[in-house]
C-alpha cells in the first residue's frame, strides 16, 4: 500500500485559544492514538492535500521536530461545515507487525456477459473493509466481472485473498447486473462454454436458482 510523509510539530498546548490560534496560521491540530499516550501535533493543512482529496487510500509516515516518527493510518476528519477547511484529524498509529483496518476502494476487470446481452451493472459498495498487515494491502481490490450474466451478484467472498480478510458478511453484495428497464435481454447464452464460471463471487440470484 502507498505511505506518505507528513512533517509536523508537536502541540504544547491544546486549549481552545491555542488551537484557534493554529487554524487561523493555517495549520491543522491533530491527534494520534493507538501508543502509550495520545500525541498532539499539528501540520499545515497543505500537507494533508494528497491523503484527504483523493480516492486513494494511503498509510502514513508522520515525522515530528522532535525526532518522532511513526507509522499512522488516519482514523477520522473533521471539516469546517461553511468552508469545508480540516478542522481536526485523528490519526492510529501502529508497527509493521501489526494488523490494521482499512477501507479500500474495489475496481473491475472486464465487462460483464450480462451488460453485452442488455443488462445494466449496478454497485452496492465501492470500497471494502479489510484487515491485514499494511505492506500486504493493496491500493485497490480488483474483482473479474466478465462472467456475470444477468441476474447474477458478485459477492465479497470473490474478492477473497490470503493477503488481508475481509470484514463484511459473506453474502455481502459488491456489485450485480440487473435487467435494462429499456431491454428485455436473454442471456442464456454460452452457458456451457466456459462451465458456470461464477462461483467465485458471481452467483446466481435465487430466482434464477429457483428456475434451474
Amino acid at each position: 500500500m502507498k505511505s506518505l510523509t507528513i512533517k509536523g510539530s508537536k502541540r504544547e498546548s491544546v486549549g481552545k485559544k491555542a488551537t484557534k490560534a493554529l487554524r487561523n496560521a493555517g495549520e491543522v491540530p491533530c491527534v494520534v492514538y493507538g501508543g502509550k499516550e495520545a500525541i498532539h501535533f499539528n501540520a499545515p493543512e497543505i500537507s494533508f492535500k494528497n491523503l484527504v482529496y483523493t480516492p486513494d487510500v494511503h498509510t502514513v509516515n508522520l515525522e515530528l521536530n522532535d525526532g518522532t516518527k511513526l507509522n499512522a493510518v488516519l482514523q477520522d476528519i473533521q471539516f469546517h461545515p461553511v468552508t469545508d477547511a480540516i478542522l481536526h484529524m485523528d490519526f492510529y498509529q501502529f508497527e509493521e507487525d501489526q494488523p490494521i483496518t482499512m477501507e479500500i476502494p474495489v475496481e473491475t476487470e472486464g465487462i460483464p456477459k450480462g451488460v453485452k446481452n442488455g443488462g445494466v451493472l449496478r454497485f452496492n459498495l465501492r470500497r471494502l473493509y479489510v484487515r491485514g498487515l499494511a505492506k500486504k494491502l493493496p491500493d485497490t481490490i480488483k474483482i473479474d466481472i466478465t462472467k456475470l450474466k444477468i441476474g447474477n451478484k458478485f459477492y465479497v467472498t470473490g474478492a477473497a485473498s490470503d493477503d488481508f480478510k475481509i470484514l463484511h458478511p459473506d453474502n455481502t453484495v459488491i456489485c450485480q447486473v440487473r435487467t435494462s428497464r429499456n431491454v428485455a435481454a436473454i442471456d442464456a447464452d454460452d452457458d456451457d462454454e466456459d462451465g458456470e464460471g461464477t462461483e467465485e463471487g458471481a452467483e446466481a440470484t435465487d430466482e434464477a436458482k429457483s428456475e434451474e
